[in-house]
């Protein structure tokens, strides 16, 4: 147990430097090997203890950027709760491969049908942790650690999701085919190679050139943190200032960040007012963000405003606001615990219901507001409307020097991939690029400081299988193997309750 305890503390230190800052992407395949290896021949209690430990040692450090300003409470709070989930899944591990040996003895069932369940079973904890409670935290995925790997290709055909389940199922044939190796020769490492052939072999799917499109991005550098001290309409002032060098430029669109207007546009006729201008100076559309109020209901609201029409001419609001940053769940519970924390948190956020699609002069531009970057059906939604290009709008201001505006890009880079779409990601101080279609930088800004940056922003056409399967192969592989797990242990039940057949001839009778 010691031994598994340091071996679960070192895989989530290495999975977390997976993830950028420091970005290794390899040390993501050692992180999830000494997880496995360290739950097999648990108890489920041992499991848990183990899991934990894992989990411990990669979300605190992972999202340790959640005490940038709040200190740690919100970073134990958030921590410690995706350490407890995780854990409780690794029960889920350890019991595939305490199962699986029973039910499939061969050689067969241990270097193929055990690491397909312990694989999915991990999946399925991944998705799991990313819709669950509330709107989940998918933040720690797998998949979305290989942003900057010749493996992110894959996530075209199979999703991050499918990714995720890919790169586990390697690391676990691996292990089965160096615990097999007396009684299954070469055959026990076929699977863990046609795996890692698929993860390096296989290219992205190829989306048609539908074009470009020539689009200025804002980042004005204003004081958009939440508690920066500002004037009234600062940030909206950093944002124009910013904007004024492209006037004059033959630009299709002009996008500003999330939080760019700091005030509600649609009840606010003087800042209405100097947006129609700025439109109209630009002659170019502009795509832009604010808080809107709607009778009671408050949106963090993407807007697309048009010189000499009656603006805003398309709107959408935020589909997942942020759970304790954005709004309060259940706030008379949590208030008990931390009530200065949660009075800080005074505006409620509506989810929003209006698709993330624009249609900007005849070019398709699937929409996302700063963390829905991380749920698939966002990402998804928008490309099966038809957008040709992602803009993704956000404001890192409170994470300002942390990882976390790094992480974000990473996830930023990995939808670009998936979705083989051009991403403008945009934010109010960085970080801010344009990301081509596979994954490359096309343009970016330096952060913590006021730039605009005009780029030819290739469009594509056509769906890629991630976009087009990527609900079934969730279904599958989350569902499914929590399924496939629940009927191997009813067959290792069965198979202990049948009774052992007396031997051939002997007499069973009273003597």
């Amino acid at each position: 147990m010691w031994a598994a305890l340091l071996g679960a503390v070192a895989g989530g230190l290495a999975l977390d430097l997976a993830f950028p800052d420091a970005g290794v992407w390899p040390l993501a395949f050692v992180g999830v090997g000494l997880s496995l290896v360290s739950l097999i021949g648990r108890s489920a209690g041992g499991a848990f203890l183990v899991g934990l430990a894992f989990a411990a040692s990669f979300w605190f450090t992972h999202v340790s950027w959640t005490s940038r300003y709040l200190g740690v409470l919100p970073w134990f709070a958030l921590a410690g709760f995706e350490s407890l989930l995780s854990a409780v899944g690794a029960v889920g591990i350890a019991l595939a491969y305490r199962w699986m040996p029973r039910v499939a003895p061969g050689t067969t069932g241990r270097v193929l049908g055990l690491p397909l369940l312990v694989a999915g079973v991990w999946t399925a904890r991944e998705l799991w942790l990313g819709t669950w409670p509330y709107t989940g935290f998918p933040w720690g995925r797998i998949g979305m650690s290989q942003s900057e790997s010749p493996l992110a290709a894959l996530a075209s055909w199979l999703g991050v999701t499918g990714l995720t389940f890919v790169m586990v199922f390697a690391v676990a044939a691996a292990i089965e085919a160096v615990r097999c190796r007396r009684t299954a020769h070469w055959r026990g490492g076929v699977p863990a190679l046609a795996a890692l052939v698929a993860l390096v072999a296989v290219p992205a799917f190829p989306t048609a050139d539908a074009g470009t499109w020539r689009v200025g991005a804002v980042q004005g550098n204003g004081p958009a943190a939440y508690f920066d001290t500002r004037a009234p309409y600062a940030v909206f002032e950093a944002q124009r200032a910013a904007t004024f060098p492209l006037v004059g430029e033959d630009l299709d669109v002009v996008v500003w960040p999330e939080g760019g207007v700091d005030a509600d546009p649609t009840n606010n006729v003087d800042v209405a007012e100097e947006l129609d201008r700025l439109a109209e100076r630009l002659d170019a559309p502009l795509l832009l963000n604010a808080a809107t109020r709607r009778g009671d209901d408050i949106f963090n609201t993407s807007m697309l405003w048009v010189a000499g029409s009656d603006n805003p001419v398309a709107m959408h609001d935020k589909t997942r606001p942020v759970p304790f940053g954005e709004y309060v769940p259940d706030r008379w519970f949590y208030r008990l615990f931390a009530p200065d924390l949660i009075d800080l948190i005074q505006r409620e956020y509506t989810p929003g219901t209006i698709p993330p699609f624009f249609d900007v002069d005849g070019v398709g531009v699937g929409l996302a507001i700063c963390f829905d970057v991380i749920y698939d059906d966002v990402i998804w939604s928008g490309v099966r409307d038809g957008a040709q290009v992602l803009v993704f709008q956000t404001n890192n201001a409170d994470f300002r020097d942390t990882d976390e505006n790094l992480q974000q890009l990473a996830f930023a880079r990995m939808r670009a991939i998936e979705t083989g779409r051009a991403v403008v990601n945009i934010s109010t101080v960085g970080t801010s690029q344009v990301i081509a279609p596979d994954g490359r930088e096309l343009d970016a800004l330096d952060a913590d400081v006021a730039g605009a940056m005009v780029t030819d922003v290739p469009l594509r056409e056509g769906r890629t299988p991630a976009v087009v399967i990527g609900f079934a192969v969730q279904l599958v592989v989350g569902w499914g193997s929590v399924l496939a797990l629940l009927a191997t242990g009813v067959l290792v039940r069965r198979r202990r309750e049948e009774p052992v057949p007396s031997p051939q001839g002997t007499d069973t009778g009273s003597s």
